[in-house]
């Protein structure tokens, strides 16, 4: 049953099952918020559920729901809706890649990745927010990506949905300012989750060297939120590395881009 006390607020997070969505989860449990639970893994969704109840005794609803399908986010928000829940705090944290030559790879994948890297995000940030901006008060945390700021030869369609999540998230803020909510995005580059294994990311030179833990991106993400912070990029590395990004030309950033995308010295190979 959906639900929480009435002098709580309360956060939905999807993706929030691994990674940093279950970090973030973790922080806003501890912080006293109820939450809202959205992931496609019903059987981990309740395991991670009873996790928080105890070490938190925070109030959890899950809703077990695949976003790269269409539908997903007007079906999260229905459920919201029927049982009187308002969202205080909105995290986009679901998403994934698919690696290859474009034209070799899984068509299926790729649209349902827009779907759920673009789509969903849209969706729900555009179904929730009238409710914050009612009440002059909310905030949104969407999860880009070091990615956002270069295209990725060889991840092109991932790489282009993160430019679309940074674009987007901050013209919002900027629409935004005043009405009491703000948008944060968070941008990460390689961490240690499960997201590099599922999109044959390992093998790559981006992934060969050190990993950010999603704890610490997690943490790094709430600060920012919490503060109102437009666009976090974590860590001192990457964040000199997207400052070489503005001021190189175009062609050597796609050059890098697409060494680092490579598999070691080999030439990748479709996902």
């Amino acid at each position: 049953m959906i639900g929480g006390s009435v002098d709580r607020k309360t956060v939905l997070v999807t993706g929030a099952t691994s990674g940093i969505g279950y970090e973030l989860a973790k922080l806003f449990a501890r912080d006293g918020f109820d939450l809202v639970l959205v992931a496609r893994n019903d059987r981990r969704l309740r395991e991670v559920a009873d996790e928080l109840r105890l070490s938190a005794g925070a109030a959890i609803t899950v809703i077990s729901e695949d976003l790269s399908q269409q539908g997903a986010a007007e079906h999260i928000h229905r459920q919201l809706t029927d049982a009187g829940v308002e969202v205080d705090v909105l995290v986009n944290d679901a998403g994934f890649s698919v690696y290859g030559p474009f034209w070799m790879t899984d068509a299926q994948r790729e649209w349902q990745m827009i779907q759920t890297n673009i789509v969903a995000l849209t969706q729900l940030t555009y179904l929730l927010l009238p409710g914050m901006v009612a009440r002059r008060s909310g905030r949104i945390l969407n999860l880009g990506s070091t990615a956002s700021f270069a295209p990725g030869p060889f991840s092109a369609v991932y790489g282009a949905s993160k430019a679309y999540v940074l674009s987007f998230s901050e013209a919002l803020a900027e629409e935004l300012r005043g009405t009491g909510v703000t948008v944060t995005t968070l941008c990460p580059g390689p961490t240690k989750t499960e997201f590099a294994e599922r999109a044959h990311l390992t093998s790559t030179n981006l992934f060969r060297g050190r990993l950010s833990s999603a704890a610490d991106v997690a943490r790094a993400g709430y600060r920012a939120l919490m503060r109102g912070q437009t666009t976090v990029v974590v860590g001192l590395a990457n964040q000199l590395l997207l400052l070489t990004i503005r001021l190189s030309p175009r062609t050597l950033v796609l050059k890098v881009s697409r060494r680092m995308l490579q598999m070691g010295s080999q030439r990748p190979q479709a996902a």
